[in-house]
């Protein structure tokens, strides 16, 4: 019996949660991992890895009831590619869960290792070749996120998402933040995976810059989308 899909409030709950857990995971990482070692390359391996592996869980844990976005570039990009089917109340709904999530998940990191929530982050991320690392790790998730459903195979996101941004994170000079909600729920922590709130707009214009970079990738590699979402007849001949 196939059940029908949550409502619109749990899958906001869900994306509030999912994002929440996601930022704890990558600042809480970062805060033990700053902890236990003072070489840059142990702290950066562990953090990418905890990050990988709590997205991945995530992803599968959540992905059924919300589609696991955590994510309001992922959001506004998946609501970009299927416009025609839907309006845009989820996506608003969506991206203000994330946000809320993101600070929350933050303090809540802050308060486990026993720091006082709130503390803004003095780590200052606004040099070019930062904000280049940024938009081309965004643009390859939106990449991986648009090819996986247009190929057919969502089922690996779990795996590949997460995969993606553990090898973002060292091939990226930014640290592939990719994530606008995150990257302000990291503002509220100074420690290792921290980022000054001057920073934040320009890292999340460099991020919306990686969206619009990553569809039109998937444009090019994959077709455009009828209304249904699906692959024009002559791009499915071409493909099949």
């Amino acid at each position: 019996m196939r059940m029908s899909p949550p409502s619109l409030p749990r899958r906001t709950a869900a994306e509030f949660i999912g994002t929440a857990a996601l930022v704890a995971v990558i600042v809480g990482s970062g805060i033990r991992a700053d902890a236990l070692s003072q070489d840059i390359g142990v702290r950066l391996l562990a953090n990418a890895a905890a990050s990988a592996l709590g997205l991945g869980l995530l992803i599968a844990l959540i992905g059924p009831l919300s589609g696991a976005h955590f994510n309001p570039v992922v959001t506004l990009s998946e609501w970009w590619s299927r416009r025609h089917e839907r309006g845009g109340r989820e996506a608003l709904a969506y991206i203000g869960a994330q946000l809320a999530g993101a600070v929350t998940g933050a303090l809540l990191a802050e308060a486990m290792f026993g720091r006082a929530p709130g503390a803004w982050a003095t780590e200052s991320r606004a040099a070019l070749h930062l904000l280049l690392g940024e938009a081309v790790a965004t643009a390859g998730l939106v990449l991986v996120v648009q090819g996986l459903r247009r190929i057919g195979r969502p089922g690996l996101a779990p795996v590949a998402v997460a995969g993606y941004i553990g090898a973002a994170i060292w091939f990226t000079s930014s640290g592939s933040f990719a994530n606008p909600a995150a990257t302000l729920g990291r503002s509220f922590s100074d420690s290792f995976t921290g980022i000054a709130p001057g920073s934040v707009p320009a890292f999340a214009a460099a991020q919306l810059l990686g969206m619009v970079i990553g569809l039109g990738l998937s444009g090019v590699l994959y077709g455009t989308l009828r209304a249904s979402g699906e692959p024009n007849a002559a791009e499915a001949r071409r493909t099949g």
